[in-house]
């Protein structure tokens, strides 16, 4: 049976460079959905969806995640790992304290992953870009929120301690009890 493992985090934690450096070691990698939504927005000339339509951005970011999670179902492989999951946008929601839609928290019940790494905020990694707005501080905040989203939702989480990024694609691994 296929396990599906989701890296989260708040932005700048080093989630989607463990993701690149496991996809380069052969594993099967979904990406993360919201750059693709935020780029979208940008080339019809909204530079921050999620600041200017949050409950937009985060319905394209839900189907995206439940499309990605149903892709990953097809595959013949016994692993897949994912940049984020569905009760990430739920986390967002609380975050913001933005009123949504009860079926975000219903889909985050509907599709259920087997394993979730938490990659802690990481003031010597953190960068911004031009789909990261957030602040280093506004990650560490982030970061409680998806927290607690994920417990509420029963799962369990494994931290993954700072380091290379071997180190820390070698600690999930390991953990997985995946060979090395």
């Amino acid at each position: 049976m296929q396990k599906k493992i989701v890296l989260i985090g708040g932005p700048g934690t080093g989630k989607s460079t463990v993701l690149n450096e496991l996809e380069k070691r052969g594993f099967h990698c979904m990406p993360e959905v919201s750059r693709e939504v935020t780029i979208e927005a940008q080339k019809k000339g909204i530079q921050q969806l999620f600041l200017t339509e949050p409950i937009l951005f985060s319905k394209m970011l839900l189907e995206g995640r439940e499309r990605q999670y149903l892709e990953a179902e097809k595959i013949n492989t016994q692993q897949v790992f994912f940049d984020r999951g569905l009760p990430d946008v739920y986390a967002y929601m609380e975050y913001t304290k933005e009123a949504y839609p009860e079926y975000f928290k219903e889909k985050c019940l509907q599709y259920k992953y087997d394993h979730v790494f938490l990659f802690s905020p990481w003031r010597e990694i953190y960068t911004s870009d031009n789909e990261r707005y957030e602040s280093f501080e506004e990650s560490t905040k982030i970061d409680l929120f998806l927290q607690n989203a994920y417990r509420e939702l029963g799962y369990t989480i494994v931290s993954v301690p700072f380091g290379s990024v071997d180190e820390r694609v070698n600690f999930i691994l390991n953990w997985l009890k995946l060979n090395v």
